[in-house]
């Protein structure tokens, strides 16, 4: 099983239970075309300190221009691979790229020929 695989239906420890995260859908991205997220941390189960999110982008379509306004972002790369662009800075991503993305700093991601997974985790929470 490849390592997206595993956080795809794996399993969600906190102080009071354990969530599977094989029981939640990806939901397609309201604004980007092949771009799906899996909600695996809500701000809810942090106190809004912190989220968790599966991102999957299909091969060849983008993550388009983007910022988050009070957000901090750290990609994790765990799957595929393709070019972020954070800020004017074009970074090519592959399995163990990680990307720290400011916030209000303008960040897209290309995918390759295979797609890419990101595990993007945003402090404060994001949802």
């Amino acid at each position: 099983m490849n390592t997206a695989a595993c956080f795809e239906n794996g399993d969600i420890a906190t102080a009071l239970s354990v969530i599977h995260s094989e029981g939640s859908d990806f939901c397609p991205h309201a604004k980007f075309k092949g771009v799906s997220l899996k909600h695996l941390v809500k701000g809810e189960m942090t106190d809004n300190q912190i989220s968790c999110h599966l991102v999957k982008v299909e091969p060849f379509c983008t993550l388009e221009t983007h910022i988050h306004e009070n957000n901090l972002e750290i990609h994790d790369v765990i799957y595929g691979g393709g070019v972020c662009e954070i800020a004017e800075n074009k970074v090519d991503y592959k399995v163990g790229s990680i990307g720290v993305i400011p916030a209000n700093t303008p960040h897209k991601v290309i995918a390759g020929e295979n797609g890419i997974y990101i595990l993007a985790k945003f402090t404060p929470a994001l949802l």
